[in-house]
């Protein structure tokens, strides 16, 4: 049997399953797809519109990164094949032989029907929020606005609450604005509006008509887009479309743009009421930070709908997370670990994955390295080191805070950039870091 572009997908699904606890993505199989076929990053980016940094900055250096902690060897796009191929045969023989060689030292590879009781469901429900947003979501013409800094968890909401509503037949779209080059789609309305267009379309299953709808000249930008969107996307069926559309806040430093796009959103909102079309769009708007930006009341996205704000997790979320990793759930065991990173999603998921994967690591041992470049959050920690690097007044901001014992008062816009990235929380107008992670990391650094 000879391995191909299916089996080394199936592979790479079950790596990622084992190693970050979910599926491959499709921008992730999209890369795998043109790799295989030796295209570049920017031809694989051109061929399915996405921006090309996204891909050759993010989507790839991910994936191989995570192939690789799978693995244990370096995988890399020129490598790949090769690297899959061999624990192809692996799995083969394994399946085939009366007495089953042992797996490699970093990846169980099962097949398809043990992968779906090997990998639990991880997600820790944060109660009443998802059934709050899916019961709103059931309303004609609803909006929901979902906030909170990087790594908290809102995409896994999000993608839950969809989830849901799909088995009511709902059509369901999530659009990042990530995937947006800012050098070019951020530079004019028409430009965003397009490509917002044609991505939706993508994401719906639907052809791109957008000739057919799109007259700038005469109609401008705006009305077209409604129109498309209107006489189209909304028209082609009579099921609800229900739109994610995250990371917003990327528009807010392009003034030029947001203004029009946003007032464009309330609009469509504000269609709902009238309009028995309009009724079947809801809207979720997910956004990192603080809506600074001026807008006017009546064309703002950001004053009307449900907001909600996620918060850290509590203990008993901790706890259960804990038992849902096969890990001690006793407060006994996990106190020193919430000592230093709190409540933080993202680091409690790290810890709780590198437990389960060496069980034979003291807990107190990764907690003596988490806060060096030899710990568990390294990459993480360097990544935020790097992003203060390049703005030198925010880290000296950031100085400040982390050799304060106390919470203390900093610029406002300071404070929005350090809480939008993470790096710390409020109290009342004063911050102190996020945790003591990052208060140890950064005094040293």
């Amino acid at each position: 049997m000879k391995f191909d572009i299916d089996d080394a997908i199936q592979m790479a699904n079950q790596a990622v399953s084992y190693s970050a606890h979910r599926s491959l993505t499709d921008v992730e199989v999209m890369v795998l797809k043109g790799a295989w076929q030796r295209q570049e990053y920017d031809q694989i980016a051109a061929k399915h519109q996405y921006a090309t940094s996204y891909i050759s900055q993010d989507v790839a250096p991910k994936l191989w990164k995570i192939l690789t902690e799978a693995l244990g060897e370096k995988v890399k796009k020129s490598n790949f094949k090769q690297v899959l191929e061999r624990y192809w045969k692996q799995h083969q023989v394994s399946q085939a032989s009366p007495n089953p060689i042992s797996p490699a030292p970093n990846l169980y590879l099962p097949n398809q029907k043990q992968l779906e009781s090997f990998t639990p469901d991880y997600y820790v429900e944060r109660s009443p929020l998802e059934s709050t947003c899916y019961q709103t979501l059931l309303q004609p013409g609803a909006l929901v606005r979902i906030k909170a800094p990087s790594l908290m968890g809102k995409t896994l909401l999000v993608n839950r609450v969809l989830a849901k509503l799909a088995t009511q037949g709902y059509r369901t779209a999530s659009l990042s604005f990530k995937l947006a080059d800012s050098q070019s789609h951020f530079t004019h309305l028409d430009k965003l509006l397009r490509w917002f267009c044609i991505n939706l379309s993508r994401e719906l299953g639907l052809a791109n008509a957008l000739d057919d709808y799109w007259d700038e000249e005469d109609m401008g930008s705006k009305v077209s887009c409604t129109t498309y969107f209107e006489d189209y996307l909304l028209a082609s069926t009579n099921s609800p479309i229900a739109l994610c559309l995250d990371d917003v806040h990327l528009l807010f430093p392009y003034p030029e743009i947001y203004e029009d796009f946003f007032g464009l959103l309330r609009s469509w909102y504000e269609k709902a009421r009238s309009r028995q079309r309009w009724k079947l769009l809801r809207l979720i708007i997910v956004h990192s930070t603080d809506v600074y930006i001026r807008l006017n009341i009546n064309q703002s996205p950001f004053n009307v709908g449900l907001p909600i704000e996620l918060a850290d997790f509590t203990l008993e979320q901790i706890q259960e997370f804990a038992q849902k990793y096969g890990l001690n759930p006793d407060l006994s065991y996990l106190q020193p670990l919430i000592n230093m990173i709190g409540g933080h999603p993202y680091l409690v998921e790290r810890a709780f994955t590198y437990l389960k994967n060496d069980p034979n690591m003291p807990l107190d041992q990764l907690l003596a390295t988490a806060p060096t470049d030899a710990g568990i959050y390294a990459s993480h920690l360097r990544e935020n080191w790097f992003y203060l690097q390049s703005h030198p007044q925010l880290a000296e901001a950031f100085k400040t805070v982390v050799t304060k014992t106390t919470p203390i008062q900093v610029e406002p816009m300071q404070a929005y950039q350090l809480h939008s990235i993470g790096l710390i929380k409020r109290s009342g107008n004063k911050v102190e870091p996020r945790c003591d992670l990052y208060r140890q990391y950064f005094c040293h650094h």
